[in-house]
């Protein structure tokens, strides 16, 4: 008899009969206009710890950003909301721009938070962690430098859980695996800003002060529910994947074609996902507002992924998700 994994055998047979939707809507890929669903209204608290109740639903907030609704508790994975202008898309990137925090922006959007999720600290994962954080009394869960950083911003360290990967956290209503994982590289096979805290630095006041601080991946695990692997950036070490096997992959747009056979080797090392959702694909410096905006080269290179993905796993389906849709998985 053939050896069987176990875990993947499960995992197929119960996304066998599983539905994808947005609002009611499943299908391969999301083509159609979003329909935006507005966050569940709470007091601006964390909530207890304990089982969850009632649905769980995903909305996407552009970049790598997730908000995830767990009955009555919500859970940020790099929530950047301010979309600030450095001039990345226009050609003309100024690396001295100021951390200027939306407020209005941000506090519409995150009415509670209870955790919060940082895969690397560049500025368009992190710089509204700590406003977000001050507001909602949210955990933040991420490398040594996102600790560091944020007691620079004066967060109390009892708030900061600095996490190096292999890490399991029960949270009651979810579990959230810590995995160790790798930046992106450019074309040049470097990256922008380079670099991690080893100690409190003076207070960030513009997006180089923000460095990389190295990169984690998180795999949650919803009790009675789905097993979401997040990424913030599209590198990976393959032997830090092996056994995850998610339900759904939120899985980073390419930056460039430095990293080799990135769609084939990924897919291969979670296990090909039933579902996979690309990231990091739009154009973070414009309004949160649907249409997505997407660059011309990104756009290409978006399809390609997308073609990628179909090509290594044709049983994975493709959602490209809009802004502030309401999926559940």
């Amino acid at each position: 008899m053939p050896n069987i994994d176990r875990r993947r055998f499960l995992r197929d047979a119960a996304a066998s009969t599983a539905l994808v939707s947005a609002g009611g809507l499943a299908g391969t890929a999301l083509t159609g206009p979003a329909h935006a669903a507005p966050p569940a209204a709470a007091p601006v608290a964390a909530a207890p710890a304990g089982r969850r109740s009632g649905p769980v639903s995903f909305r996407w907030w552009g970049t790598s950003a997730w908000r995830i609704d767990i009955g009555d508790r919500t859970v940020l994975v790099d929530p950047f909301l301010s979309r600030i202008d450095t001039g990345l898309f226009r050609g003309a990137f100024n690396q001295a721009t100021k951390l200027d925090v939306r407020t209005d922006v941000v506090d519409s959007l995150v009415d509670r938070a209870e955790t919060v999720l940082v895969t690397h600290t560049h500025w368009d994962h992190y710089m509204d962690v700590p406003h977000i954080v001050g507001r909602t009394g949210a955990r933040v869960v991420g490398t040594l430098t996102a600790y560091h950083l944020g007691l620079a911003y004066g967060l109390p360290s009892g708030k900061l859980s600095p996490v190096r990967g292999g890490e399991v956290l029960d949270f009651g209503a979810y579990t959230v695996e810590v995995v160790s994982s790798l930046h992106s590289r450019n074309l040049s096979y470097s990256m922008a800003f380079p670099g991690v805290r080893v100690s409190r630095p003076a207070r960030p006041a513009t997006i180089a002060d923000l460095p990389e601080g190295d990169t984690l991946a998180y795999q949650l695990r919803v009790a009675g529910g789905p097993s979401v692997f997040f990424m913030g950036a599209s590198d990976f070490a393959e032997r830090n994947l092996t056994g995850l096997a998610p339900d759904v992959a939120m899985v980073a747009l390419p930056s460039s074609t430095a990293t080799a056979n990135y769609a084939e080797r990924l897919l291969d090392a979670l296990d090909r996902p039933k579902l996979v959702v690309p990231v990091h694909f739009d154009n973070f410096e414009t309004e949160l507002r649907n249409p997505v905006t997407v660059a011309p080269t990104d756009r290409e290179r978006l399809d390609t992924l997308v073609a990628a993905v179909r090509r290594v796993s044709p049983r994975s389906r493709v959602i490209v998700p809009e802004y502030h849709t309401a999926y559940h998985f």
